[in-house]
């Protein structure tokens, strides 16, 4: 028997051989997916069972390819960087290990512990990438800040101003989370002729401005200021109350923020020469812009002026250090009788000179502020020989870009040597043209990001270094001019340049950028779903997407003027069509009476419509505004922006109407009006020597 199953066996043989080879491959298959379920961690990669033995091949030739990659991208990161930190050192080699959550490791062959160390190559590679297109707050997790680390300085300052370009932020070389420090003190300037913001919407912004790094206020008052006695003329009909003002002021001193008025002394005294009894002492009688420096009154009926604010202000701001005099673009100066004896910079330097002894005399504590634009075509010795430096503080001013075409760098070295500090000045609003409705957000932000640049380079060369930095809000550009930029409207320029002042560069991180928490913004950045980052500037544009979608103080009058801008354009787009460009309702065809009806009544089709428009936002004008502004502020804005707009639109109907009532016409040609043939007129020659 036996010996028939060996025979069996041996004539089987073959088939034999292949069911135990089968049963032994099984149990190498089985053995090989118990090592993986133990020593792997990456489900994307392994899963823990397979179907069949075709998938499983699959998924192996992929891991390979991954492994490969992997591999390239750790090399070429080896080179690079030399940086990385060694988590075990092994027989392998310096390879980094990352620790996985086993508590206890079973034996591995050393094929299973190449294939653990190739995961654990993925997993940094996943890492890395993930970190490398994320750019929104979700993608940031623990292992962060150890890649941050590994970058060098260069390459951290090169992805930084990748950044800003992608959301049209200005760079500007040597600024970022590695360059200079901000400036000491970030101080907002508040100009209030002629139209006053609402105290109360002021008090609002307070604790706004501290929060995003302002450490005081400047405070610009002219007409506003509650004068009294004497100078009770010298105020508007709508300036602040005596009781409101002390109250703001106690706001801001709790707060923390100083204050340092600033009170016009010399140029853009317009509001007190422009007045019945006070026009003796203007330099030139044609012109109420500036103070005669000679005579005696004027300098009286200085004095008393900033005798009132001081005192006004003396105990109600425990850090009241420094008060502002002016002095900028002094127009007409060295021109009356008196004057004409002098240099002009001799007169100017004295009258400054006599003003700040008055103040240093009476208030010791105090140091005197002016701007410096009347002291750069002066040579350095006249300024030594006056010892202005020994009474004033310069306050040096340029809203350009280019702040070295207006301070080159031997005036920086002769303010040097005159001043032992100084302050500078850069704008949020009221600088690039004289009736903007909305500021050019970009253009400010890099004006203050110039400024940054700038004092880090400068402020070495004085004793004392630079002081700060006042973020100017010009309400107009003097007494009589019309109204610049609304502060409301003016809001998202001033906290965006405010917080870079602060941080001394624009974050580009939106965690550590206070924007979105203080204008408590809805939008939440996700880049893996739009791929745009969280704050977009452009050239062209005067404001960003992202403040259409926040809640500050005063948004939905920057709405409200952001809609206006577009349909003022709209309106001169087709006035300047309609009038302008076509061929039926010009000039020539309004003075000859002489037109296409069909074609007229296509041209003011429109017109009805656009002036409802108009009308419906004259009202919404009148209600938004008036939490933030007085009847008359309300009323200069619309009669300056929209009424305008209609009065044109009122006048085009008219002349289309009229075009329209005729039914018959002449023969060409047309005759010329009058007017014209008088010009056309052959005029004689005059006989001339030969």
């Amino acid at each position: 028997m036996h010996s028939n199953l060996l025979i069996f066996i041996w004539r089987r043989k073959l088939s034999f051989l292949l069911v135990v080879s089968g049963l032994v491959l099984l149990a190498l298959w089985s053995w090989a997916l118990l090592i993986e379920n133990t020593s792997t961690r990456t489900p994307q990669l392994l899963t823990t069972q397979r179907s069949d033995a075709g998938s499983y091949h699959q998924e192996v030739h992929i891991i390979q390819k991954l492994i490969e990659q992997a591999n390239r991208v750790l090399r070429a990161d080896r080179q690079k960087d030399n940086l990385l930190e060694l988590k075990e050192k092994k027989s392998l080699g310096n390879v980094r290990f990352l620790p996985t959550q086993q508590t206890k490791r079973a034996p591995r062959l050393p094929l299973a512990e190449s294939l653990l160390l190739e995961q654990e190559r993925l997993k940094i590679l996943e890492q890395q990438q993930r970190q490398r297109h994320a750019g929104g707050m979700e993608e940031l997790n623990a292992n962060a800040g150890e890649d941050e680390r590994m970058l060098s300085s260069a390459e951290r300052q090169t992805q930084y101003e990748h950044e800003l370009q992608r959301m049209g932020v200005p760079v500007v070389a040597g600024l970022g989370p590695d360059g200079p420090r901000p400036p000491n003190e970030r101080f907002i300037h508040l100009d209030l002729k002629g139209a006053p913001p609402k105290l109360s919407f002021l008090k609002q912004l307070l604790p706004i401005l501290k929060t995003l790094g302002a450490t005081g206020l400047l405070i610009e008052y002219e007409d506003m200021f509650p004068f009294s006695g004497a100078l009770e003329a010298l105020a508007a009909r709508n300036a602040y109350k005596e009781e409101e003002l002390k109250d703001f002021l106690e706001s801001a001193a709790l707060h923390g923020l100083s204050v340092m008025p600033l009170v016009q002394t010399f140029g853009h005294l317009e509001y007190v020469l422009k007045l019945a009894g006070f026009e003796h002492l203007r330099e030139l009688q044609e012109s109420p812009q500036s103070i005669c420096p000679s005579q005696a009154q004027g300098m009286a009926l200085l004095e008393h002026m900033l005798t009132q604010v001081i005192e006004f202000h003396m105990p109600l701001s425990s850090k009241l250090t420094h008060l502002h005099l002016g002095c900028d673009e002094v127009q007409r100066l060295g021109e009356c009788p008196a004057c004409r004896q002098r240099m002009p910079n001799e007169l100017f330097l004295s009258h400054v000179i006599s003003l700040a002894h008055f103040v240093r005399q009476r208030w010791p504590q105090l140091q005197v502020v002016i701007w410096d634009d009347q002291l750069r075509q002066m040579a350095l010795s006249e300024l030594q020989n006056s010892q202005i430096g020994s009474y004033v503080e310069p306050m040096i001013w340029v809203y350009a870009n280019d702040i070295y075409r207006f301070i080159q760098p031997q005036l920086w070295n002769t303010y040097a040597k005159i001043f032992p500090t100084a302050w500078v000045a850069s704008s949020y609003k009221g600088a690039f043209g004289e009736s903007l409705l909305v500021p050019p957000l970009q253009q400010h932000l890099e004006n203050n990001l110039r400024w940054l640049a700038v004092l880090a380079k400068e402020g070495g060369r004085f004793v004392k270094g630079l002081r700060g930095l006042v973020l100017t809000g010009w309400q107009r550009y003097d007494h009589f001019a019309t109204l610049c930029e609304l502060l409301p409207v003016a809001m998202p320029s001033l906290m965006t340049s405010l917080s870079t002042v602060a941080k001394g560069y624009f974050s580009t991180n939106p965690r550590d950028n206070d924007l979105l928490r203080v204008l408590q913004c809805v939008f939440q950045p996700d880049s893996r779903r739009s791929g745009h980052p969280w704050l977009e500037l452009h050239p062209n544009a005067h404001h960003s997407q992202l403040f259409a979608v926040c809640t500050y103080p005063g948004h939905l009058i920057f709405k409200y003027a952001v809609r206006l801008y577009g349909k003022l354009q709209e309106i001169s787009t087709y006035l300047q069509q309609t009038r302008e460009h076509s061929a039926w309702l010009s000039d020539y065809n309004v003075r000859h009476n002489f037109s296409s009806p069909l074609r007229v009544r296509d041209l003011i089709l429109h017109t009805p419509r656009l002036i409802e428009e108009m009308r419906s936002m004259v009202g919404e004008a009148q209600q938004l505004m008036w939490e933030v502004y007085d009847e008359y502020t309300v009323s200069e804005f619309v009669e300056q922006h929209i009424y305008p707009k209609i009065e044109a639109l009122h006048r085009q109907l008219e002349l289309g109407e009229m075009l329209l009532q005729r039914r018959t016409w002449p023969q060409r040609p047309l005759p010329l009006t009058l007017r014209l043939q008088e010009e056309m007129q052959p005029k004689p020659q005059e006989h001339q020597q030969p």
